[in-house]
């Protein structure tokens, strides 16, 4: 029994026929908006190339570019099938073509699926990209006279101003690594000497933060330095104060921020998911009943038209039948080549002896 058998006349297939061209442009301009999508994403991911590890947080963008410019040309292509379906000399062209084109579809719709998922699930990728590539970022913050590296300060700077953030995982990832530079260190200090001294890698560790860890909105002055001593600052209690540095951690806050976007255009990839699965079902339906037409010379004439022409259950017993014929098919070849080796081996074998 065939699946979503409908019967068609002239006017079903025509209202049909003119109803999916007009979803698949809509399909097409669907296609720009995912293309548009993943190219915002890809640029957005490249601000912040220098806080990421590697490029497989790039895997997402470079998907949806990829899904954007196939929708936008088998949309396109579908189109012009639907409008010339509506003449019968026109449509009779696209018929060989028909199958194998419903099968790419299948195959991109399948692909287009995944990308939305991905979409959703790309946040622990994420996250230890951001990680590692903070940490790095961070052990670079003073190297401003360094080629390559220089401009890292600025970066981390204007992030952790930007998202109102600060540290990798929070403030205190700063008190772990030298961010002054030694050319700002007074070296005949005795404070300086034994700050280096105490320290096992001969680092300038403080408890402080750089600057744009500050929150302006606090109504106290900034307490940058000597952040866990009590009492260097008047009133100050470190342990029960809330400080008036970003508590968030840069790395939570662009991974909120990137997941957030990647989740909206992932349920958008859904809807466009749902959007193509229908004028692909459609196109079936067209496809089928234009072919079960009788008599091609009414045009009149009713027809019907399915998604399968057999149930589901029975498709995919004969679709399991005919892999394992081709299966069966490979094995019997590779079989005759074994044997014509052989054969070969033993006529070689008598002409030697010969």
């Amino acid at each position: 029994m065939a699946l979503l058998k409908v019967k068609f006349n002239q006017k079903k297939r025509v209202k049909l026929a003119q109803g999916l061209w007009l979803m698949n442009w809509f399909s097409v301009f669907a296609g720009i908006l995912v293309f548009s999508m993943g190219l915002f994403l890809k640029i957005e991911l490249r601000k912040r190339s220098e806080v990421m590890d590697n490029s497989e947080s790039h895997f997402v963008p470079n998907s949806l570019i990829l899904m954007g410019i196939l929708s936008c040309a088998f949309n396109g292509f579908a189109g012009k099938i639907c409008y010339d379906s509506l003449d019968p000399t026109k449509f009779a062209k696209w018929k060989p073509l028909l199958k194998p084109y419903l099968a790419l579809c299948l195959f991109f719709n399948t692909l287009l699926f995944f990308v939305a998922l991905i979409c959703f699930f790309m946040r622990g990728s994420l996250e230890s990209t951001l990680a590692q590539g903070l940490k790095n970022g961070m052990k670079f913050y003073r190297d401003t006279d360094t080629p390559g590296r220089c401009f890292m300060k600025k970066t981390i700077d204007m992030l952790q101003i930007e998202f109102k953030c600060c540290g990798n995982s929070g403030f205190k990832d700063w008190f772990e690594i030298q961010w002054i530079s030694n050319r700002y260190l007074d070296f005949s200090s005795k404070e300086v000497k034994d700050r280096i001294k105490s320290n096992v890698d001969g680092r300038y560790l403080v408890d402080g933060v750089p600057f744009s860890c500050c929150n302006p909105s606090s109504p106290r002055p900034c307490i940058q330095y000597q952040v866990t001593n009590n009492s260097a600052h008047y009133s100050y209690d470190y342990q029960t104060e809330e400080l008036n540095l970003w508590r968030r951690g840069c790395r939570e806050a662009l991974l909120q921020y990137y997941s957030s976007m990647m989740s909206s255009m992932g349920a958008f990839v859904l809807l466009v998911w749902l959007f193509e699965m229908s004028v692909m079902v459609g196109l079936r339906l067209l496809h089928t009943s234009l072919e079960s037409i009788t008599n091609p010379e009414d045009p009149e004439c009713e027809s019907e038209g399915w998604v399968l022409e057999n149930s589901l259950k029975d498709t995919f017993k004969s679709a399991l039948e005919n892999l394992k014929k081709i299966g069966k098919f490979n094995q019997v070849e590779a079989g005759a080549e074994g044997a014509e080796g052989e054969e070969g081996g033993k006529t070689q074998t008598v002409a030697t002896v010969s």
